[in-house]
């Protein structure tokens, strides 16, 4: 299903015009990681999974979107899974910590709303990476955001920044909050590169 979903919106969006990708060799070639992405509207979401195919993303995605049947079996379907935005429980860690162990790929919006003003990062994407002990990718994309950007024929970009690693001779706080400061800078430099990008 995932693949079927990913390769058919994927021809669905070339339709608007082909994404250019920058950096792509940032990706690990194996192992599980974190990806943690900028988040301006719900295109973004598909353009990175498709940008990354055929690698599988396991997005991490708000509890209300389960609710509805129709949508539950989509967001199974699209390997999601569900967490509490205002009620984090132990699943927040131990779902994704299982996924990257057997060597998988989670997706993670760390603003938590699709914004294009800045605002904190909320620590999930940094603690679950820093957490399974595995690399945290940057990822920053500018291009349409809905389906009256997609009809204007906004170019999509997404550039991929280099893995970012905890400092493990930190003490925990420390360690995270070191992160999570290299995860905002990382994310701003990528957004600002691509907007003055003319590829």
């Amino acid at each position: 299903m995932y693949y079927f979903a990913g390769y058919l919106l994927k021809g669905f969006l070339s339709l608007f015009g082909r994404i250019k990708m920058y950096q792509k060799e940032n990706i690990p070639s194996s192992g599980g990681y974190v990806i943690a992405c900028t988040h301006t509207g719900w295109v973004d979401i598909l353009w990175l999974g498709v940008s990354l195919l055929p690698i599988k993303i396991h997005y991490m995605a708000k509890k209300e979107l389960f609710e509805n049947r129709l949508l539950r079996w989509l967001m199974n379907s699209l390997h999601a899974f569900p967490v509490d935005r205002e009620n984090p429980g132990p699943s927040t860690i131990k779902i994704p910590r299982k996924l990257l162990k057997e060597g998988e790929v989670v997706g993670i919006f760390p603003s938590g709303t699709r914004t294009s003003e800045e605002v904190p990062l909320k620590r999930g994407a940094v603690t679950i990476a820093s957490t399974a002990k595995v690399p945290l990718i940057p990822v920053a994309y500018v291009g349409p955001n809905n389906f009256s950007e997609l009809f204007k024929r906004i170019k999509p970009k997404i550039i991929y920044g280099e893995p970012i690693y905890a400092a493990n001779e930190l003490p925990k706080k420390e360690r995270l909050e070191k992160m999570a400061a290299d995860l905002n800078e990382a994310l701003e430099t990528l957004q600002h590169q691509l907007k003055k990008s003319n590829g």
